[in-house]
């Protein structure tokens, strides 16, 4: 008699409830202080999730429900993802002045853990294709013990 292993239903939450707290609710509390807040954010959740390379980084994408990250290229001091999928498109789609600096944060700091030197991020929307760069810059002077 074969056993049928029971499915593991993952909680969904609608788009429309992140959406609220997101892009409504937190930049109506922080102001013009949003992006730098939410940059600083994505650094503090990252040295919460450590994650140990650029797969597990698109894998914690996904599972967070942040879109679908991509390793574009990779340069001596410097790395470029692509954040795109549903969620993104629903998201620049939807307002004028939205921002990823809570994953753009997150992104550098992971990067800064696992290269144990300073990293920063930038982020450009391109509201055409629907996606995020996100280009990580990193000086290997700036190590970090």
């Amino acid at each position: 008699m074969e056993q049928k292993k029971e499915e593991v239903q993952q909680p969904s939450v609608p788009i429309f409830g992140y959406e609220m707290l997101r892009d409504i609710l937190i930049p109506d509390i922080l102001g013009k202080h949003t992006p730098d807040i939410l940059y600083w954010g994505g650094k503090q959740l990252s040295r919460k999730f450590p994650l140990h390379s650029t797969e597990e980084l698109s894998s914690f994408f996904n599972e967070a429900g942040w879109g679908i990250l991509t390793l574009l290229e990779q340069k001596k001091n410097e790395m470029t993802f692509e954040l795109n999928g549903p969620v993104i498109e629903r998201r620049l789609s939807l307002k004028t002045d939205v921002n990823f600096k809570l994953e753009t944060g997150f992104i550098a700091e992971q990067i800064q853990l696992q290269r144990k030197c300073v990293a920063e991020a930038a982020d450009e929307l391109h509201k055409r294709s629907h996606s995020v760069k996100v280009v990580v810059r990193w000086d290997d002077k700036d190590l970090i013990e």
